[in-house]
């Protein structure tokens, strides 16, 4: 039998295929996009995503024959309105800049910062600024809506015809949850928003079974499950939960994302985008993030990032590179700041760095960047227990050295597993009841070159005192 997790990023969508002890058996993939909605603002491409989908399924051939479970795991800060079972809006692209209109009257409107853990973010990152753009330029279609679901939710909702909602996705930075009271906002209850949501499922819950129209028209199995679904870092946090109840993960990809539960509410700062995430099992969970598979291409200007090594690297620590954040305004703890690329005395502009510098020395200098912003996110965070670094960047050689370097005496493990870490999260919410969790497939990340090190430290203290004046 097999499993079949619908990964649907910022940057990519995916559907993989996992046999029953978790081996990957097939996977498709496409580019996410986004299209103007006709209704005033930018919105994600779900047509497109369920025409891809669907044909995605129906290419399976015999091995749809197999297929047993269908689970969804989606970014966050996304939401749709339904009426009757018809899409009444197209969902919203968070990164749209028309979401900032009202930005600093609404933060006004909040529950306090102590009991939503979530600040007031740039664009429509903040799901409950999306639906108040919505109820003010769209309010006669708002009025009539019967529902509103998550991301997640809605791509199950479409795969099974259950419509409900799980207390991840509606926990990330939302300002519509209270993680402490397990309920919604008081904000979201005044805008009659709360009252509008499905009804909340566990994301491992089975919701029903895949729509018969769709089995007939796929030709797939009429009895496959449909699961509730998960947000994506959440499902990538879920794998080590059963392990590691106090630990720091690093979820890379378009964010990177570092949850740290077990550690002090006291170390969150709105300001800097230091937040609460909520955990599928509804525990709050210290979170920062920023953008930083965005900033590492585009210091990559065009690099290959297969081209970072360490000796590079050095090369160019000898001649004084530094870079300081950011490079991206949406979110993150330097949102409001510009970043910097020097080298020796020299400031340089992104044209004069791409131009000067080598596709290597690029790829490897942004690496760099990445890890230094993730060692500061999980310093501020005061990040306990074993490091466990998950994405695209685990396999990334700098990133390797300079996180040990940084974190001197730290348990610091990079993921193995062949499946990528929030397929193989939502693989696991599809075991969760059953008492044997599989062991995570980790590579322990150690010290390299005591001189290297050394460099990389000299360098960072650098850095920091730095940021000091951001």
């Amino acid at each position: 039998m097999l499993t079949g997790i619908v990964d649907l990023g910022k940057t990519n969508a995916r559907l993989v295929l996992l046999d029953e002890e978790g081996t990957l058996v097939a996977q498709r993939q496409q580019s996410s996009s986004t299209f103007d909605g006709g209704m005033g603002y930018r919105a994600l491409d779900t047509a497109g995503t369920e025409a891809w989908l669907l044909d995605a399924l129906a290419s399976l051939g015999t091995m749809g024959r197999r297929l047993k479970r269908l689970f969804v795991t989606t970014h966050g800060a996304a939401v749709a309105v339904i009426q009757g079972d018809t899409l009444a809006l197209p969902i919203p692209d968070y990164e749209w800049e028309g979401f900032n209109e009202h930005r600093l009257e609404l933060a006004a409107e909040f529950d306090a910062f102590s009991h939503t853990l979530s600040p007031s973010l740039p664009r429509g990152l903040n799901m409950g600024v999306q639906l108040d753009w919505l109820s003010r330029h769209c309010s006669g279609t708002m009025q009539v809506a019967e529902t509103l679901l998550p991301y997640a939710q809605y791509w199950s909702w479409r795969l099974c015809g259950v419509k409900a909602s799980e207390v991840s996705s509606l926990g990330c930075h939302s300002q519509l949850w209270r993680p402490f009271d397990s309920r919604f906002t008081d904000w979201a209850r005044s805008r009659l928003w709360a009252e509008k949501f499905a009804p909340m499922r566990k994301a491992w819950s089975v919701l029903g079974t895949l729509r018969p129209e769709l089995a007939s028209r796929l030709q797939l199995p009429r009895d496959i499950l449909v699961y509730t679904g998960v947000h994506d870092s959440n499902a990538c946090l879920a794998r080590y939960m059963r392990h590691w109840p106090r630990m720091t993960l690093v979820s890379t990809g378009t964010w990177v994302v570092v949850m740290t539960p077990g550690a002090p509410v006291r170390a969150l700062s709105p300001g800097r985008d230091l937040l609460g995430n909520v955990s599928v099992r509804g525990e709050y969970v210290p979170t920062g993030r920023f953008m930083g598979g965005r900033e590492f291409a585009l210091l990559c200007s065009g690099a290959n990032p297969l081209l970072a090594n360490v000796h590079c690297l050095k090369s160019l620590l000898d001649v004084g590179l530094q870079i300081l954040p950011g490079f991206e305004s949406q979110g993150g703890p330097f949102a409001q700041s510009c970043g910097h690329i020097r080298v020796g005395n020299s400031s340089l502009s992104l044209d004069q760095w791409k131009q000067g510098f080598s596709p290597t020395e690029r790829a490897s200098a942004a690496s760099l960047y990445v890890a230094q912003m993730t060692i500061w996110l999980i310093q501020e965070l005061g990040g306990v227990g074993p490091v466990v670094l998950e994405g695209p960047f685990a396999n990334n050689p700098v990133v390797a050295e300079v996180l040990p370097a940084l974190l001197p005496g730290a348990e610091i493990f990079a993921g193995a597993d062949p499946v990528e870490g929030t397929a193989r999260g939502a693989w696991c919410l599809t075991q969760w009841t059953e008492p044997k969790a599989a062991t995570p497939l980790l590579k322990e990340l150690v010290p390299g070159d005591s001189q290297f090190g050394a460099l990389v430290r000299r360098h960072h203290e650098n850095w920091s005192r730095d940021l000091l004046a951001y």
